[in-house]
């Protein structure tokens, strides 16, 4: 009995809801750069989309996903999406300067961030990495879930995250809106 009533003391304490599509998404700022700058979702504010994708170091699925991360943001700069990637993993495989030398190592061209408090990924709802919240230029969500369906072999994956974004550049809502994350779950302190 005391088990279940621990269980459900740490789902109240430690679950957050996060955001649901349409809503705001939550303000941040002060952030740490893999660049040595701080990083707020003000300074994105010339974005027509921002792709928020929660990522790590250690993870083999997060790993999986750098190229694609890379291809994404190559693909779509000219069109206005940003992708900022958020590490919110206090592993130290995790820390910032082990987040520089696997951006540097990746080459990645959007900014990698480091948000050790973890609040940001608790106010979206971050549950795994990646996990991924687009959005919209009102900066509403209008996307969140993974990148794609298949991290081993992206030629039969489900392109999700692509589908939204163009979706959204159109002007349309995307479909689906919400699909299912997976990979490695966040590390909560």
């Amino acid at each position: 009995m005391l088990a279940v009533a621990g269980v459900l003391v740490w789902l109240a304490a430690g679950c957050y809801a996060g955001v649901k599509i349409g809503d705001p998404a939550p303000d941040w700022k002060g952030l740490q750069g893999v660049d040595g700058k701080l990083h707020g979702l003000a300074d994105y504010k010339k974005a027509k989309v921002v792709v928020l994708v929660f990522t790590c170091n250690h993870c083999p699925v997060a790993k999986a996903y750098e190229d694609r991360l890379i291809a994404i943001q190559k693909d779509y700069a000219k069109k206005g999406v940003q992708l900022v990637a958020v590490n919110v993993n206090n592993l130290p495989a995790d820390r910032l300067d082990k987040m520089k030398e696997r951006a540097k190592e990746k080459g990645f061209n959007f900014p990698y961030l480091y948000d050790p408090s973890q609040k940001i990924a608790r106010d979206y709802g971050a549950t795994v990495t990646p996990h991924v919240f687009v959005l919209d230029q009102d900066r509403k969500i209008a996307y969140m879930g993974n990148i794609d369906d298949n991290q081993r072999n992206p030629k039969k994956a489900t392109p999700n995250l692509r589908n939204a974004l163009d979706a959204i550049l159109a002007g349309q809502k995307p479909d689906p809106a919400v699909t299912r994350q997976f990979g490695c779950t966040i590390k909560w302190d």
